[in-house]
């Protein structure tokens, strides 16, 4: 029997691959596509690559298009052994019959990434699979960790970032983390529609609120000030971020303070609308996104922030955390 060629994309062609990822931003993330235009165009590119991939893997997870409205929830481990299969056959360069998997196999190859890296943001659909929730501040940040600080790590090596510069592969998780930790604040409704909570149940007893009971109209004030407790954790990550963003080149580094900015801008909008916040879905204007990436022209100028500390919950701390768990 004749057996298929190893080869990057699955054998397509790579401009292919990259018209489709940039579709997929376009369509799937207006802040992380209007941020990515500011990367040199290799790096953007991978970027693409990338998020196409991740997009398509929370898409299946979820039973949904470009995050749209949710499908049929039923037999989510079936979904998860899919994502689990599709990436191990475009990281051994074999093709998947889906453009988002074999951008993956071919970004990976050009970067470096590896079965490790893919694993950890994997793990976080899994334990969306079994219904999963956070008991404790250190269970909803392993879960930030898996969904989004992964894929900071991830990103980090698509801008260059070597293996072994552990501490700016840090302040990468940092950003992920923060970003996460915006998107529960501002998607506490959408998530209770979904029957999911991420808010940890130790949180929830603090603030008298009963399972399950998060939305309702009586709880919003309670609501509003865990909203404050993530926004809290946001910025002490993102902080920490902007460390590392400093040490990559100078439109790498833009991109990713224009990113961190977006992002964290949508956090605060949450926090400071109060027990409002979740009448409508908060979002930021593409005069907001030229603002952000004005001043983060200016910061990419400057020098790092100073930090007297690191956050509390690091990489490595919550990578070892939930390979026990």
């Amino acid at each position: 029997m004749r057996t298929t060629p190893t080869q990057a994309g699955g054998g397509r062609h790579r401009a292919a691959l990259v018209a489709r990822a940039r579709d997929a931003i376009e369509e799937g993330s207006k802040s992380f596509a209007f941020a990515s235009k500011l990367f040199d165009k290799q790096t953007r590119e991978r970027v693409w690559l990338l998020y196409a991939w991740c997009r398509r893997c929370d898409d299946i997870a979820d039973a949904q298009d470009m995050g749209g409205e949710l499908g049929d929830q039923s037999d989510p481990k079936k979904r998860l052994r899919s994502i689990q299969l599709l990436t191990q056959r475009a990281l051994d360069g074999q093709p998947t019959a889906d453009p988002a998997f074999d951008a993956l196999g071919q970004v990976a190859m050009e970067c470096g990434i590896t079965r490790e890296m893919t694993a950890d943001v994997i793990a976080g659909f899994a334990l969306d699979a079994k219904d999963w929730r956070p008991r404790n501040e250190g269970d909803l940040m392993q879960y930030c960790y898996h969904v989004a600080g992964a894929v900071g790590v991830m990103m980090a090596k698509v801008m260059g970032v070597p293996l072994d510069d552990e501490d700016t592969l840090d302040r990468a998780c940092d950003l992920g983390l923060a970003f996460q930790l915006a998107n529960i604040a501002r998607d506490v409704g959408e998530d209770d529609a979904a029957d999911r909570c991420y808010l940890p149940v130790e949180w929830l007893v603090y603030q008298d609120i009963e399972p399950g009971q998060q939305m309702k109209p009586h709880h919003r004030k309670e609501l509003h000030s865990m909203a404050v407790q993530l926004t809290d954790l946001m910025d002490t990550h993102a902080k920490a971020s902007r460390v590392g963003a400093h040490r990559l080149p100078f439109r790498s580094r833009w991109a990713v303070l224009s990113a961190a900015r977006i992002y964290t801008g949508i956090g605060h909008k949450v926090r400071d609308q109060g027990p409002e916040a979740w009448l409508e879905r908060v979002h930021t204007s593409k005069a907001a996104k030229l603002g952000h990436v004005f001043v983060a022209f200016f910061e990419a100028m400057g020098p790092a922030p100073k930090m007297k500390e690191m956050p509390k919950w690091n990489r490595r701390d919550l990578a070892e955390r939930a390979r026990a768990a």
